[in-house]
């Protein structure tokens, strides 16, 4: 049956149907392209907002990560970013070296002097285990009226200008050494004051400030103090050495050396002359100049007669005898033998790296002892999981299961990859397409800046992610560790200065 329109409903127009389905589609267009437009600018500030010390012409600016100016050098100091997501610029000036006085000023990416309240703003610096330089990344040292205080990097006072002076304890984070006369304190990275400064020696445990501090007093007798204020340890003890182990504690009491907990109960005290690590229930102890391991009930597990002996993971040691390391288990097998210059476990990967004497190349290994791969390691990423390794002539990439992988799998960010193809490096996208040809003798992947450090007739130079020429064919780069550029800037030679030039 068909149906029929009743001449009093309205006929349906067309056109006007037409023009409002057009008109709906260009709104939700023009939405998209707001939103596409919004999200692209706010990865372009993103990206944009990430900043580098630059050294040219002799002095001293910044740059962001695509390599345009922000501050104009012209400061014959070097120009100290503390954090690189902040736009918080530390510039020296007025130095006289012979007397040692400067000063600082603040920029933000404006060029516009902040935290103008103090006498002095100085960003605070912290030497690792190897004496690299860093700063404390969220923290600076405020000096007003000849006392020292801290602020954050927004500027507010977190904690007072009352301190004579403030430092930091090496290769130990979440530490600040703060002091008034000849005693000192510790405070940590928002200004809590965790140790008063009544103390004339703190040391951090195992260099980690979660185990707690060891402090000395006016009386040289040592104690501990946690990261949560409360004494673990009263200052009664004759020496307290830097070794941790799930609330056990390494003390010297009446010239003795034994092993206590919080009670100060004594767990172990015989059995050996001197005590390396507590790992569990289990301790490397020396006894004679020889390393071996016993429990808290004083049983051997390990012989003692190693020249080194250091705990690596679950019942694994990496040892040392004759001159050659390998790998014992608590049963006092060897499970990896003794034939090589250094054994390394990488906690990061759950692997070990062996080196043999005069070979370049390590030997990798799973945590079963399984030989994986032989090559120079370049890269452990353990945020993204993989391996980049030099084996041969070649760069390949495993995830930590040692299954090899294609650079496009794990580089999802990048627009283009490095490829090798009859002895030269060229790019390609995620298709395999090339984007800048076989042209190159040598090149890195994309950083996370987006441009790849290319090399051609034994200079270096720079593109960016589209295969585009930036840094022309001029760096040697001879000495430098790390190759590595943000547009036509390199890394400086020295890693130390954690600055950008173009020398």
């Amino acid at each position: 049956m068909r149906g029929k329109r009743y001449t009093d409903e309205p006929r349906l127009n067309i056109k006007k149907v037409v023009a409002v389905i057009v008109f709906i589609a260009v709104i939700i267009m023009f939405i998209i392209g707001i939103k596409t437009l919004l999200q692209s600018d706010t990865q372009e500030n993103l990206a944009s907002s990430i900043y580098f010390t630059v050294y040219t012409n002799d002095k001293y600016g910044v740059i962001n990560s695509k390599g345009k100016e922000i501050i104009k050098p012209t400061y014959d100091e070097m120009i100290i970013v503390p954090n690189k997501t902040k736009a918080v610029f530390i510039c020296t000036y007025n130095t006289n070296y012979e007397n040692g006085t400067y000063n600082t000023k603040v920029l933000n990416e404006k060029g516009k002097e902040i935290f103008t309240d103090y006498n002095k703003v100085e960003p605070i610096p912290l030497l690792d285990s190897g004496n690299n330089l860093s700063y404390i990344q969220n923290v600076l040292k405020v000096t007003k009226n000849g006392k020292y205080g801290l602020i954050n990097m927004d500027g507010k006072l977190i904690l007072n200008t009352e301190y004579d002076d403030i430092f930091t304890l090496k290769d130990t984070e979440n530490t600040i050494i703060i002091k008034k006369g000849e005693s000192i304190g510790v405070s940590d990275e928002l200004g809590n004051v965790i140790i008063e400064p009544k103390y004339k020696e703190i040391q951090a445990i195992e260099n980690n400030y979660k185990y707690g501090y060891i402090v000395k007093n006016d009386e040289e007798k040592f104690g501990i103090i946690d990261a949560n204020k409360r004494i673990i340890l009263e200052p009664e003890f004759e020496e307290i050495r830097s070794i941790y182990g799930a609330n056990k504690y390494v003390v010297k009491e009446d010239g003795d050396l034994r092993i206590i907990d919080n009670e100060k109960n004594v767990l172990l005290r015989v059995g050996f002359d001197d005590i390396v690590s507590i790992n569990g229930d289990n301790v490397v102890v020396i006894k004679n100049g020889k390393y071996g391991v016993l429990n808290m009930d004083g049983e051997e597990k390990i012989e003692r007669k190693y020249e080194d002996l250091k705990y690596a993971f679950n019942d694994y040691y990496i040892s040392k005898i004759d001159g050659k390391y390998g790998i014992i288990n608590l049963n006092n097998e060897t499970v990896l033998e003794h034939d090589f210059t250094s054994v390394t476990y990488r906690k990061e990967g759950n692997f070990i790296e062996a080196e043999k004497e005069n070979e370049v190349e390590t030997l990798i290994y799973d945590s079963n002892m399984n030989l994986k791969l032989t090559g120079i390691i370049s890269e452990v990423n353990e945020q993204k999981g993989y391996l980049k390794v030099r084996v041969g002539t070649e760069y390949k990439y495993y995830n930590f299961k040692f299954e090899e992988k294609e650079n496009t799998e794990l580089l999802k960010s990048n627009q283009i990859f490095l490829s090798k193809k009859d002895g030269k490096y060229g790019f390609v996208d995620k298709t395999g397409k090339e984007v800048t040809g076989y042209i190159y003798d040598d090149a890195q992947e994309l950083n996370s800046y987006g441009y790849a450090a290319v090399k051609k007739g034994g200079l270096w130079g720079s593109i960016d992610e589209n295969g585009k020429q930036i840094a022309d064919f001029k760096y040697k780069l001879e000495n430098n560790l790390v190759i590595d550029f943000i547009g036509k800037y390199h890394i400086g030679e020295d890693l130390n200065a954690l600055y950008y030039t173009d020398k």
